[in-house]
């Protein structure tokens, strides 16, 4: 049987709550909400849940031990969330500066795939965060 889906993805981040307020707020509009809070199998921290989909798709957040997160160093380079429109990532732009969010590249088009629209943001520990919406994504994934 095939794969049937990427079901969530955790983070260990500085402040669980700044993550929450952070990424509720630049997506909030957009549907995501949280969904669960369990104690995790260490028993030293709570993972949070946030729906980022149809479905069953989740972005957790967990206590990190320490440390920081550095962008292009061994780690995840970035979460991309699709959306239906440019407008709908326009308007995540707009939030994001409201928010004081360090944008890493504003709103614009893919020089290599016409009619892909993107916003890349850093959120409060450094990951970055894509939002795109491109009608031709359901071409993109193969069968």
């Amino acid at each position: 049987m095939p794969v049937k889906a990427l079901h969530h993805l955790d983070l260990t981040v500085a402040d669980v709550e700044r993550s929450l307020q952070f990424y509720l707020e630049l997506l909030g509009p957009l549907g995501v909400k949280e969904l669960y809070r369990f104690a995790t199998y260490r028993g030293t921290e709570e993972v949070v849940y946030l729906g980022v989909g149809p479905g069953k798709q989740a972005i957790g957040f967990r206590r990190a031990d320490g440390g920081e997160h550095r962008y292009y160093d061994v780690g995840v380079e970035h979460i991309a969330i699709s959306v239906d429109s440019r407008e709908e990532v326009e308007a995540v732009y707009e939030r994001a500066v409201e928010i004081g969010a360090r944008i890493h590249f504003p709103v614009e088009e893919d020089r290599d795939i016409p009619g892909y629209w993107a916003l890349f943001v850093l959120d409060p520990d450094g990951f970055r965060l894509e939002v795109f919406c491109w009608p031709g994504e359901d071409e993109w994934v193969q069968t």
